[in-house]
């Protein structure tokens, strides 16, 4: 990776899960998930890795495995609040330019994403905030609300271009490729201090999705182009699938 900016990563984790109560620590090729995730987050080699805990079992479940926990306060209404109150604890004094957040159910992530998702931050142009996006290669995935669609255009032979719009439908409309949303973020830690400052916006209640909030108060976000799209823990099913792929 190229750009190589001074980056922390933070993973948000919490037991309360509607559909998979409990899923941090749910077993996963002897590991606890959450610590699956902390190893992923290690293994991309990005800088120092902490988990935000909302609870003292995910903390005692990361301490033993040898890694570092922070708790936090358990009712945060995102994971954006949830890394910012973990990280004034760890880097009060903003020692770090660049903040990952990285979600807690992804163990079986492939650890260059956390490297794509920096790149984004790369642009001669100041870019507040770097995500990822991946081609929609499955037809039914283009009216499913639950994969979030990007509004962004890549130049020829560029892995990096601009998010514009962020929708539960499928966005832009015409002949083109569609982007399915990867919810991983790297934040310049300036952005991060103002984002979480934001009130919600009209767009991100209406669509409910957060990302939202960022482009309604003028803030950049670049994507990086990635080929695949890492495998979320939400359901008994996405469990089982995640179990099968790390005995391998």
């Amino acid at each position: 990776m190229s750009y190589l900016p001074n980056a922390i990563v933070v993973i948000p984790a919490r037991m309360a899960s509607t559909r998979l109560p409990g899923k941090p620590l749910a077993d996963i090729a002897g590991a606890p998930m959450i610590v699956q995730v902390w190893r992923r987050a290690l293994e991309a080699d990005v800088g120092p890795v902490v988990v935000a805990c909302g609870e003292q079992e995910i903390a005692d479940a990361i301490t033993g495995a040898g890694g570092r926990a922070v708790m936090t306060f358990p009712d945060h209404p995102s994971g954006s609040d949830r890394i910012f109150e973990a990280l004034q604890a760890v880097d009060g004094e903003g020692s770090f330019e660049v903040v990952v957040n990285l979600q807690g159910d992804l163990p079986t992530l492939d650890p260059t994403l956390l490297q794509a998702a920096i790149r984004a931050l790369a642009s001669p142009a100041v870019v507040d905030i770097g995500t990822l996006v991946a081609p929609i290669n499955n037809p039914a995935e283009r009216d499913d609300p639950n994969v979030v669609k990007v509004a962004a255009g890549f130049a020829a032979g560029s892995t990096v271009g601009r998010a514009l719009y962020f929708s539960r439908s499928p966005v832009p409309w015409g002949d083109g490729p569609l982007y399915h949303h990867i919810g991983l973020y790297a934040y310049r830690r300036a952005a991060l201090n103002r984002f979480v400052q934001l009130p919600p916006g009209l767009l991100e209640r209406r669509e409910r999705l957060e990302q939202l909030r960022a482009l309604e108060n003028g803030m950049r976000i670049d994507a990086s182009l990635v080929d695949t799209v890492p495998l979320g823990v939400d359901t008994q099913a996405e469990l089982d699938r995640a179990r099968a792929i790390l005995r391998r």
